[in-house]
C-alpha cells in the first residue's frame, strides 16, 4: 500500500485542521492505520489509530480534540484536529501496519511522506 498525507499548514492556537491520508494499491481497511507526529528535536510520537476501519484509539493529550475518520469509497483516512495548541506543532505522518493493532512506529511497514502542522500562539 502507498500512503500520501496532506492537509497541513500554519494555523493559530484554537483553530482546526483536517489531515488526509490517501491510500493506494490496497484498501486501508486491510491495515491498522496510525497517525504519528514528530516535533523538532523530539522522537516520533504515536497520535492515534484506526484498525481495520473500525477500532479507534488516541493518546491522552489529543483525546477530545482529535478525531480519526475514514471514507471507504475514497480509500482515505482523516485526522480532524480541533482546538489546536502550539505543542501540536509537528510533522504528521500516516502509516500502515499489517498487524491488527500497534502503537509502535517500528511495527508500521508503510509510511506517507509527512505533512507539516504549525500552530502559532
Amino acid at each position: 500500500v502507498q500512503l500520501q498525507a496532506s492537509g497541513g499548514g500554519l494555523v493559530q492556537a484554537g483553530d482546526s485542521l483536517k489531515l488526509s491520508c490517501a491510500a493506494s494499491g490496497r484498501t486501508f481497511r486491510e491495515y491498522a492505520i496510525g497517525w504519528f507526529r514528530q516535533a523538532p528535536g523530539k522522537e516520533r510520537e504515536f497520535v492515534g489509530i484506526i484498525s481495520r476501519g473500525e477500532i479507534l484509539a488516541y493518546i491522552n493529550s489529543v483525546k477530545g480534540r482529535f478525531t480519526i475518520s475514514s471514507d471507504v469509497a475514497k480509500n482515505t483516512v482523516y485526522l480532524q484536529m480541533n482546538s489546536l495548541k502550539p505543542e501540536d506543532t509537528a510533522v504528521y505522518y500516516c502509516a500502515a501496519a499489517s498487524t491488527a493493532w500497534t502503537t509502535r512506529a517500528e511495527e508500521y511497514e508503510f509510511w506517507g511522506q509527512g505533512t507539516l502542522v504549525t500552530v502559532s500562539s
